[in-house]
């Protein structure tokens, strides 16, 4: 989804309904599964370590084009949560997990490998300007710390 025709095609798709929501499936790599010596894109793996990014990402094409942070929120979150069946997943309401990021729209910066949490610190997107900023995210209204892992396996349908 490289060329911009192709990039173009997949916002129009989430802004005519087409598609309904935006997952990533955070597939990281190493440097040298990348290959990129051999310049083959065939042989390369295929996984780009951006989870880190995306909501920053994601927004700042939806800002450049106009598109509310209310609707970032329904693809990121809302929509894929109901689609996974996560009954207690994907809002801010009695009843739902306190799952939330504290963001900054206006913040600016500009992507460091160097700085991402990843394992393998290597991104496609080095130096470039984002809009927002993560400031900081709960899990089940606990701040996420970086060192102690909170995470549980939830099942479709799950509370």
């Amino acid at each position: 989804m490289r060329e911009v025709g192709n990039r173009e095609l997949l916002w129009e798709g989430l802004l005519d309904g087409t598609i309904d929501f935006i997952v990533s499936d955070h597939s990281p790599s190493t440097l040298d599964l990348k290959d990129l010596d051999n310049g083959d894109f065939g042989v390369a793996w295929g996984g780009v370590s951006s989870l880190q990014l995306g909501l920053s990402l994601i927004w700042t094409e939806a800002r450049r084009r106009g598109i509310g942070l209310e609707r970032v929120v329904e693809w990121m979150s809302t929509k894929p949560a109901r689609r996974a069946g996560l009954r207690s997943k994907g809002k801010l309401a009695l009843g739902y997990d306190a799952d939330l990021v504290v963001f900054a729209p206006d913040d600016a910066f500009v992507v460091d490998a160097g700085k991402l949490h990843h394992r393998n610190p290597i991104t496609p997107y080095q130096g470039r300007a984002l809009s927002g900023k993560v400031r900081m995210t709960c899990l089940r209204g606990t701040a996420v710390d970086l060192d102690s892992p909170q995470g549980r396996l939830i099942r479709r349908g799950e509370s």
